[in-house]
């Protein structure tokens, strides 16, 4: 019998910056919706006189739904679904945008020896977490199937005149841990255009933060301690200025089965869901783009192989890893910098 968790949601990061009017001469603006199958949110203070809250929920929209057109598999109208569909050998020249994504998303994979893939819908569909759910386990024979149609090395991409490819049937690619950081990013880019100095964005779990937060100094943003009969509950708190923040782990979107936990994080060079002893990865970096894809590739690694990835790459990564019956925390060199559990 498969049992799905509760709901597929991804861990969060802890919004922590109450008294917003009492910390502040000026109440700061708070803007909000849904997008991506998720929500936004934004904080701001201090801006132009002339600039209204509406022009700002115009400019953030906006950049997501470049994004949406773009990027969103579930929208069959958009330009990765117009490229999951294509036959082999059929090209397709995508949008600038995608382009950028793609390319990061190329290089993080090789970065990661092929740990981060973002042709592995294939195995994702298999294993129950694609639109339909997950239905049966799948036999090594369907597994062996997928994997045939996953893998980065089967797309044939032409950055100078942003043309892509495929050489396998039923090849497709999921942006989903790069798009909602990159929209994050684009409608960051557009605040800044606006003149705004101190605001928070966030949309789905991924952040980036500029300026002050509304009570003076530093965003205080937390991550969540992964304990089911707690949930909400705070691991450690960062203190961040003009940076992205995202987590990525395997508590929340999961299935089980005779007993078995099946993670949604699917390694794709087994083909199965990851077996091994990190529960979340949480990423400080400029973008919240490379943040959210950093965190889900670390996650895919191990607590020892992803260690010693982000201090050769410098990457502020905080993770939280099983050691026997509890949970053990590692951060590398460079994310001390924002750890601040004074804030708890």
């Amino acid at each position: 019998m498969i049992v799905l968790s509760k709901r597929r949601l991804r861990p969060a990061l802890l919004l922590a910056f109450c008294c917003l009017a009492a910390c502040s001469g000026e109440r700061p603006q708070q803007l909000g919706g849904n997008i991506f199958g998720t929500t936004w949110a934004a904080t701001y203070q201090h801006a132009p006189d002339d600039l209204s809250a509406e022009a700002v929920k115009t400019e953030i929209e906006s950049a997501f739904e470049l994004v949406n057109l773009s990027m969103n598999h579930y929208d069959p109208e958009s330009v990765i679904s117009d490229f999951n569909q294509l036959p082999p050998g059929e090209p397709l020249e995508v949008d600038w945008d995608f382009a950028y994504v793609l390319t990061a998303a190329l290089a993080l994979g090789e970065a990661t020896g092929g740990a981060y893939d973002v042709s592995v819908s294939a195995l994702s569909d298999l294993w129950g977490f694609g639109p339909d759910g997950p239905t049966r386990l799948p036999t090594q024979g369907d597994i062996d199937l997928a994997l045939s149609q996953v893998g980065v090395s089967h797309l044939e991409w032409q950055p100078e005149t942003r043309t892509l490819a495929k050489r396998v049937p039923n090849l497709k690619l999921d942006f989903s841990s790069l798009a909602k950081g990159y929209a994050v990013d684009l409608a960051a880019d557009a605040l800044d255009e606006l003149g705004l100095e101190h605001y928070m964005l966030e949309v789905g779990g991924e952040v980036r933060v500029r300026g002050q937060s509304p009570r003076g100094g530093d965003w205080r943003i937390a991550v969540e301690r992964p304990d089911p009969t707690a949930r909400g509950s705070v691991q450690t708190a960062l203190s961040v200025s003009d940076t992205g923040i995202a987590t990525s782990g395997d508590y929340r979107n999961f299935f089980e089965s005779e007993g078995r936990r099946y993670s949604h994080l699917i390694d794709p060079k087994s083909g199965y869901p990851i077996q091994h002893d990190v529960v979340s990865v949480t990423v400080v970096h400029g973008s919240a783009m490379m943040a959210d894809a950093w965190a889900t590739a670390l996650i895919v690694l191990g607590s020892e192989e992803a260690m010693a990835l982000a201090e050769e790459r410098r990457l502020a990564v905080y993770l939280l890893k099983r050691s026997d019956d509890r949970i053990e925390a590692l951060w590398s060199a460079s994310m001390a910098q924002w750890l601040d559990d004074d804030l708890l």
